[in-house]
């Protein structure tokens, strides 16, 4: 029997090799494909410390499968003769799903980091109410998913091959002692040694569990550089732990807590209250532009900063928001931050007036019955406007066809539905110049002359980018003919770069005509959330990374005619969040209270704080990574400051404001 779980146990940790092996393998892959600088040349000790760590680190996952071959295939198979005669069959089994396991996890995370610029983060499970359609575009068009699918056949012979390789090796024999107590105490010791070396390898090294590796303890050589830091952590382990932190840690706390962790937003005096927004109550000061007919807010997918910066002016896919930004009565904003780093995230912070934290607050029922008082359309229909969204894909998408009701909206209109049947569409909506024709066309059949709030999202700016946009006049060689030869020529950047043209021109084209139907309306047309379109692998600049400002800031501006900069205070900084104040202060008379958890643009402010970044007038930092650096448009590539974390305590009370109203869902006006 022993001698049967001793030659069972060799195999067993033949096979258990295996994954931290191929999870090397894949850290090398991520970092040859992605990390700027490819060698280890001058930083050998970093390398050698990302790779020692991130093998003990991986072990939290690539212990388990020693462990499943040890319960359910040794020990059995020394009792059972029939398991033994195909326990080998069995471990290939059980270890060949294991490795299959973690290889869609790297290919998955090739494709998140693509998308994101980051390894698993807690987006990861916003995606269980996303289009799976759209996934699937994405996956195919953009990403190649035909190839990857591929890739399983020859992965998976490899992993075969490696399999039968090890269990064909010699085993040796279990030793036969006497006198027969020794073998006895030889016997027994046996299973509890194979257990004590699971836990060993399985708590990285040592027997203590508090002593286990974890992202506090990466070396600092390693964590100084936040993307080899991130290399560490192997896929599953970085699943795992963001399984842990799954819900929002604000939704555990009590109303103690809770109130202690607003103190920094809140004064005292209203703590003992249930409803911490009856705070953020202000006063319109008179309005400094006459109340606009109609309030346009132009809310584009994906429409980034970047491409609005000086160094990038040579790609021309802007050009539409640039000649708007130079019209008489425009203000526009270069540092500005999303409600959300997604979509989803950023349209519900907007419209709710709270940050939706990835709670998904349009997910939420008791969202879909009631909205925060500091809710944008419901708002502006206490100064009269009617509440109108429009939304150039399905009202299906993010539950927005329950929740925009409840959050003010008067009207809601569905992209697919006010489109001729069979207009050409993304998985996400139909194409953005027939959504605004229509958008337009109803517009005009509607006039009756009530003030009117537009809430207009698009959709085209999106992977995988696969808009015929040359037949609607986007050729690279006469647009762009300053820019790098590779930016006209590779197909992929091609089509990216086209689809923000294209989405920018017709946005813009559509802007125009409405300045001349409805010439005294208040124009805001701004991005999501920002996206990696600028081509930095074409020697566009001196760096081959894009800048935190690059990543992090949408385009925003705001255009009517009785508008000037003086109005803003000299601000030069601003988040979506600033809106609803600004709105009020624009154009509500005085003495008109509403509510706002941030201040008006017309107000002097010196930092923003949003649960994902923070900035200041000099600065723009982001929390996850812990990381910081210069506002400044620059070619050559900025410092980045480590270990950088401000207003910490603010962010958390925002964030804990959210966990208050989602836990008190009886503050919700209904």
């Amino acid at each position: 029997m022993f001698s049967l779980i001793f030659e069972g146990l060799q195999q067993d940790l033949r096979l258990a090799l295996l994954p931290p092996f191929f999870c090397a393998v894949f850290r090398l892959a991520f970092i040859l494909l992605y990390r700027p600088k490819k060698t280890p040349s001058g930083e050998w000790r970093k390398w050698y410390h990302c790779f020692r760590y991130g093998f003990w680190w991986g072990m939290d996952m690539n212990a388990y499968p020693f462990l499943a071959l040890l319960v359910l295939v040794t020990l059995p198979a020394a009792i059972l003769p029939f398991w033994h005669e195909i326990g080998n069959m069995l471990r290939m089994g059980l270890m060949g799903s294991y490795l299959l396991l973690i290889y869609t996890a790297f290919l998955a995370k090739l494709i998140f980091y693509f998308h994101f610029h980051d390894i698993f983060n807690h987006t990861v499970w916003l995606g269980k109410n996303a289009d799976k359609r759209n996934f699937a575009d994405i996956f195919f068009h953009q990403n190649h998913g035909g190839w990857i699918l591929l890739s399983y056949l020859p992965y998976g012979a490899l992993c075969l091959f490696a399999m039968k390789g090890l269990l064909a090796l010699p085993c040796l024999s279990w030793p036969e002692l006497s006198p027969p107590g020794l073998q006895y105490a030889l016997d027994a010791i046996l299973v509890p040694v194979a257990i004590a070396v699971y836990y060993w390898f399985r708590y990285g090294g040592t027997f203590l569990h508090r002593n286990k590796p974890e992202w506090d303890e990466v070396p600092a050589v390693v964590k100084d550089d936040i993307f080899m830091a991130k290399a560490t952590l192997d896929d599953l382990v970085n699943l795992k732990i963001l399984r842990r932190h799954a819900v929002h840690p604000s939704l555990k706390h009590s109303d103690e807590e809770a109130r202690e962790i607003l103190s920094p937003i809140l004064p005292e005096s209203i703590l003992t209250d249930d409803d911490p927004l009856l705070y953020f109550r202000r006063k319109a000061r008179g309005p400094r532009i006459p109340m606009p007919r109609h309030i346009f807010l132009l809310f584009a997918e994906s429409h980034a900063q970047s491409p609005l910066d000086p160094l990038y002016e040579c790609l021309h896919i802007a050009d539409g928001a640039r000649r708007f930004r130079k019209l008489p009565g425009t203000v526009a904003f270069d540092n500005v931050l999303p409600g959300g780093m997604i979509s989803q995230t950023s349209i519900v912070s907007m419209l709710s007036g709270i940050y939706d934290v990835d709670m998904e607050l349009n997910e939420n029922q008791e969202f879909w019955k009631g909205t925060p008082r500091t809710a944008l359309a419901l708002q502006l229909k206490r100064l009269g406007y009617r509440t109108a969204l429009w939304y150039g894909g399905s009202l299906t998408w993010g539950s927005l066809l329950h929740y925009t009701p409840a959050a003010g909206f008067d009207e809601m209109y569905d992209g697919i539905k006010i489109c001729p049947a069979g207009s050409p569409r993304t998985w996400l909506g139909v194409y953005d110049h027939i959504f605004l024709e229509n958008v337009g066309r109803i517009l005009k059949e509607k006039e009756d002359g009530t003030p009117a709030f537009h809430f207009i999202y698009t959709t085209s700016n999106h992977g995988p980018y696969n808009i015929p946009v040359e037949e609607y006049g986007f050729d690279a060689s006469s647009i762009m003919p300053e820019a790098p030869a590779m930016v006209r020529e590779d197909e992929a950047i091609r089509r990216q770069l086209g689809c923000y043209w294209y989405t920018d021109k017709v946005l813009h084209d559509f802007i125009e005509k409405l300045r001349a139907e409805y010439p005294d309306s208040l124009f805001i047309i701004t991005g999501d959330h920002s996206i990696g379109v600028i081509p930095f692998s074409s020697g566009i600049v001196e760096r081959k990374e894009p800048a935190l400002r690059e990543r992090l800031l949408t385009s925003f501006a705001l255009q009517h005619s009785g508008l000037s900069k003086e109005m803003f205070a000299g601000n030069t900084i601003a988040c979506h969040m600033n809106l609803a104040a600004t709105l009020m202060e624009l154009i509500a008379p005085k003495g008109f209270e509403y509510y706002t958890l941030f201040p008006s643009l017309t107000e002097p402010i010196d930092h923003i704080v949003t649960p994902y970044c923070w900035m200041n007038c000099r600065e723009l930092g982001l929390y996850a990574d812990k990381i910081s650096q210069s506002l400044s448009v620059s070619g050559p590539a900025l410092p980045l400051n480590l270990e950088s974390e401000k207003y910490a305590e603010e962010r958390a009370a925002w964030c804990e404001l959210t966990g208050w109203m989602v836990r008190h869902p009886n503050l919700l006006h209904h």
